[in-house]
């Protein structure tokens, strides 16, 4: 089997590169833009999703058996700040991938990674969120998954392109990057422990509440999808299990024993946040059997360990 991989430079790209090599004898092809290592049973191609001249070629040459699109600009903080860049990227990029499946002939099973954010604010009877609820999204990268959504269900409508689509909530674990909001606690808490800056967070909305599963058990669900999912739906994957931003945060500063203190910055709130948001993976689970394996503590534990390395580093550089 042959799977191309959009973003596999990524963070969750890397841990679906890695499931589907140990649990399965793909080759894989991945896009990045950035320069990678060749290894065994990977190919890379760098190149930019909003390329279309080169991903048409790379399709056209590696005439992938199935493809995991997951190449996406994800932040929704960086969304707020440049959303011509999170809609060109989001948007464009899937075009130019289904536009070079259709010109190479080719019929691969397609899995979109869409978003919880295309849901929006749900209203209490919303919840547990299923894939039936009304899109609302109410940010630039939120509508950008919309449409993606839109497209790849177009798509399957009018050419009958082999595409599922999933739609993960909060997914967080080992190699994801500060700019996100638990690496970024644990780096800080990291940080305050070993020394090296003052005891206290500047702190945003700590209220909302948030799905998190583990990004390990995220690519399992995914890999289940290409080989059990059907085409042209649409399958939430979650824990089902709502987490307030101030328990992350609580549970991180329990796992050091330090003691900060906590300033609430305005200048850190959204212009618009989602008070709650948790979903229902009933669909997902009847098609595959997937269920969530990593505890949320083993998950933060990872994080910390990661942070805390990273500060080792500094000190001895230093």
């Amino acid at each position: 089997m042959h799977v191309l991989i959009t973003g596999m430079a990524g963070f969750a790209g890397r841990h679906m590169a890695e499931h589907l090599l140990q649990h399965t004898a793909a080759t894989l092809v991945g896009i990045t833009r950035s320069s990678e290592k060749p290894q065994a049973r990977v190919h890379w191609h760098q190149a930019d999703m909003v390329d279309a001249a080169v991903i048409a070629d790379v399709v056209a040459s590696e005439k992938p058996d199935a493809i995991v699109h997951m190449a996406a600009q994800s932040n929704v903080a960086v969304s707020w700040k440049d959303p011509w860049h999170t809609y060109e990227q989001n948007i464009h990029g899937q075009l130019n991938l289904i536009q070079a499946v259709l010109a190479a002939g080719i019929h691969p099973r397609i899995l979109i990674i869409s978003s919880n954010e295309v849901y929006g604010a749900p209203m209490p009877e919303d919840l547990p969120i299923r894939e039936s609820k009304l899109l609302q999204p109410n940010n630039p990268y939120a509508a950008s998954k919309a449409a993606q959504d839109l497209m790849a269900r177009q798509y399957f409508l009018s050419h009958k392109l082999d595409v599922i689509v999933a739609r993960p909530f909060n997914h967080f674990g080992p190699g994801q990057q500060p700019g996100f909001v638990i690496p970024s606690f644990a780096q800080r808490i990291a940080e305050i422990e070993a020394g090296l800056r003052e005891p206290e967070l500047r702190l945003g909305n700590m209220q909302a509440q948030r799905d998190f599963t583990d990004v390990r058990d995220v690519v399992a669900a995914y890999a289940l999808l290409l080989e059990k999912g059907r085409a042209g739906e649409i399958y939430n994957v979650c824990s089902g299990v709502p987490r307030s931003i101030q328990f992350v945060l609580d549970t991180l500063v329990a796992m050091t024993g330090v003691v900060l203190r906590q300033i609430s910055d305005p200048a850190l709130f959204r212009p618009f946040d989602t008070p709650v948001s948790f979903g229902d993976a009933t669909r997902l689970r009847e098609a595959t059997g997937w269920a969530p394996r990593i505890l949320f503590e083993s998950t933060l534990a990872d994080i910390l360990t990661e942070a805390r390395m990273r500060c080792v580093t500094k000190i001895q550089s230093a």
